[in-house]
């Protein structure tokens, strides 16, 4: 049996990897923020992704111009990143990020979550009940 088959957790972990490696291409770092500037993520040009059916690997460009790859093991439920920086040999290299396991991730209804709906703050709560309303549930998809 294939690790994709009938199985919705690799599927979400692929989803879930993309999305972290757009939000984290794009958004600045908060100490570089002002508390009433409100940045507007772009995505970088060039940004990449492949997967082999275990780890999902994406790539981009940072805020700072450096080359930036994301690595999800969608089995171990782990995520690493790593920046490379060009130029000439004293500055080329490449850098250990950081790590997470994100399994307890996967768990949450939702964290720093600034989704609105008509001014006030839409939880996944709200949401849910929403979509019970209209004959939905959560396992529907």
């Amino acid at each position: 049996m294939s690790p994709m088959s009938n199985d919705p957790v690799p599927t979400r972990l692929l989803l879930l990897g993309l999305l972290v490696a757009l939000v984290g291409v794009t958004l600045q770092p908060t100490w570089a923020q002002d508390d009433e500037t409100q940045v507007i993520p772009t995505l970088g040009i060039g940004g990449n992704a492949d997967s082999n059916g275990r780890m999902i690997a994406v790539t981009g460009v940072d805020v700072t111009g450096q080359s930036i790859l994301y690595l999800v093991d969608t089995e171990g439920q782990q995520i690493c990143v790593y920046q490379a920086s060009g130029g000439s040999s004293s500055t080329q290299g490449v850098k250990f990020v950081g790590a997470r396991r994100i399994e307890l991730d996967l768990l949450l209804d939702g964290f720093n979550d600034k989704t609105e709906s008509n001014g006030k703050p839409l939880v996944f709560k709200d949401l849910q009940r929403m979509f019970e309303a209209q004959g939905h549930t959560v396992e529907d998809r």
